[in-house]
């Protein structure tokens, strides 16, 4: 009987260690194995996954796009102006053991340098890139933290600026300025404007000077336009050019011969 109790406690024993060696590891994670401190070279699939009890530690890392946000960092641009800027990175690690033994915590450490890294773009360049150049910034970005970020098994996939928040004062100042540069477009484009109606009148009138039969169709045309407006009274120039039209056109009168 106590042979029986002994073998069952040892088999009890024996499943419960198996049991323990035995781990999962998901469809999007990889597994770093330490024997003895040492890692092996393999890295563990998804899958179970069997370990030497008391001599192998596992440790998971997550395979997936990572998306941080940036905290909102205060600069100064190159044009001394005070923005407040912030961001948001998107990684993932490559290779899992340089992400597990170079470095203590890559999560944090890309985030730390992150901020450093937007903090020197922000000083590096003026407001206006920061508004309308945001591509080329991202870029730049997205290199600044990618060149510290390989020799921790992680790739950066992209960087993106998220918002420019500017002062009050200077919000005001750039609604100033667009609204001065709309009103100097304005008036170029009227001017531009009246410029071409004075070359094209100055030709009608040309043209009329030549045939004074136009002057007449025009105040016919004057009259048609002004007839639509259902005015009461109807005023309406007589050009003298029209009477010497009309003393040029009439043929004269045969006088009659006085009786005698």
């Amino acid at each position: 009987m106590t042979t029986l109790y002994t073998v069952l406690a040892f088999a009890g024993v024996g499943l419960a260690g198996l049991a323990s060696s035995i781990r999962v590891i998901t469809q999007y994670e990889r597994g770093v194995v330490f024997r003895f401190g040492r890692v092996r070279d393999a890295v563990r699939g998804p899958g179970l996954t069997v370990l030497v009890p008391g001599a192998d530690r596992l440790r998971k890392v997550n395979m997936q796009v990572i998306t941080m946000p940036v905290p909102a960092q205060d600069g100064i641009t190159r044009d001394n102006v005070t923005v407040r800027v912030d961001a948001v990175v998107f990684y993932k690690v490559s290779d899992p053991v340089r992400a597990v033994v170079d470095v203590e915590n890559y999560n944090s450490a890309i985030g730390q340098v992150a901020q450093a890294s937007l903090r020197s773009i922000i000083g590096k360049s003026e407001l206006d890139d920061l508004l309308s150049n945001r591509e080329k910034l991202n870029q730049g970005l997205e290199l600044m933290i990618d060149n510290p970020a390989l020799d921790w098994g992680v790739h950066i996939d992209r960087v993106e600026i998220k918002d420019v928040v500017l002062p009050e004062s200077m919000k005001r100042s750039m609604s100033r300025q667009a609204e001065a540069e709309r009103e100097r477009r304005a008036r170029v484009i009227t001017a531009d404007g009246e410029l071409q109606a004075s070359s094209m009148l100055a030709e009608a009138a040309g043209t009329m000077a030549e045939q004074p039969a136009a002057l007449q169709l025009r105040l016919l045309q004057t009259v048609v336009e002004v007839a639509a407006e259902r005015n009461s009274t109807l005023v309406l120039p007589f050009p003298v050019e029209l009477l010497r039209f009309l003393e040029h056109a009439t043929p004269p009168v045969p006088r009659q011969a006085a009786p005698k």
